[in-house]
C-alpha cells in the first residue's frame, strides 16, 4: 500500500515537472508571436571595419573642375545557345554625377627669371581625380530577375566605363584648355606676390 502511495507521489512529480516545462514553452511562444505581430521578429547586424588609412602630402595645382550627369544601362540576363531565357533578365536604366578635376603636378611646373621676364614651363594639364557623386544617383528604370542577378563586379566595372565616359566628355568640352588657361590666372596672381609685374614680363610656354 506505501509502495503504490510513493508510486503515484512520483507520477504526480513528474506531471508537475513536465506541466511546468509545457507552460514554459508556452509561454517562450507567445512571446515570440506578440514579438512578430509588433514587428520586432527581424534582426540585422552589420559591422564595418576600416583597414587602412593612409595620408600624403599631395602637390598639386587643380585650375578646373567639371560636372558630368552619366547615364548608365546595366543589363544581364541568362542565355542558351546565344538566345535570352525569358524572365532572366535583370535591367538597370540610372545615372550618377561625376566630379572631375584637372591641373597639374607642382614639381613637373618651372619657371626661371631672365632679366624683366620671367618663363614658366607648363606640362600637360591632366585629369587629377575623378569621382562620383553617390549622392546624386537617379533611377529610372528598375528590373531585378530572381534567376539572374546584377553582381557586385559588374556593377563596380560600369561606374568604371561611367567615369571614363565623364572623363572623356569633359575633355572633349575643353576641360583641359580650360584648366591651362586658368593655370596662367593662377599663377601670374602667385608672380604677382613676389615681383613687381609692372616691370615684369610672364610668359608661358610648353614644356
Amino acid at each position: 500500500m506505501e509502495k503504490d502511495e510513493n508510486t503515484k507521489k512520483t507520477a504526480l512529480r513528474s506531471l508537475r515537472h513536465l506541466l511546468s516545462i509545457k507552460t514554459l514553452l508556452l509561454v517562450v511562444i507567445l512571446a515570440l508571436i506578440a514579438a512578430g505581430a509588433f514587428g520586432l521578429g527581424t534582426y540585422i547586424s552589420s559591422k564595418s571595419k576600416t583597414t587602412k588609412i593612409g595620408f600624403e602630402n599631395i602637390g598639386e595645382l587643380a585650375t578646373q573642375s567639371a560636372y558630368c550627369t552619366e547615364v548608365n544601362v546595366t543589363e544581364a540576363s541568362r542565355e542558351m545557345f546565344g538566345i535570352r531565357i525569358p524572365f532572366t533578365q535583370s535591367k538597370y536604366v540610372y545615372s550618377y554625377d561625376v566630379v572631375l578635376k584637372a591641373g597639374y603636378d607642382f614639381e613637373e611646373i618651372e619657371w626661371s627669371e631672365n632679366e624683366k621676364t620671367i618663363e614658366v614651363k607648363l606640362p600637360e594639364a591632366k585629369i587629377l581625380s575623378s569621382e562620383i557623386d553617390l549622392d546624386s544617383l537617379q533611377i529610372y528604370h528598375e528590373e531585378e530577375s530572381a534567376f539572374r542577378h546584377i553582381t557586385l563586379s559588374e556593377n563596380s566595372e560600369a561606374l568604371t566605363k561611367m567615369k571614363e565616359k565623364a572623363q572623356t566628355d569633359a575633355i572633349a568640352n575643353g576641360l583641359l584648355d580650360n584648366a591651362r588657361a586658368n593655370a596662367e590666372t593662377i599663377l601670374t596672381g602667385f608672380f604677382a606676390g613676389a615681383f613687381d609685374l609692372t616691370k615684369y614680363e610672364i610668359v608661358f610656354t610648353d614644356k
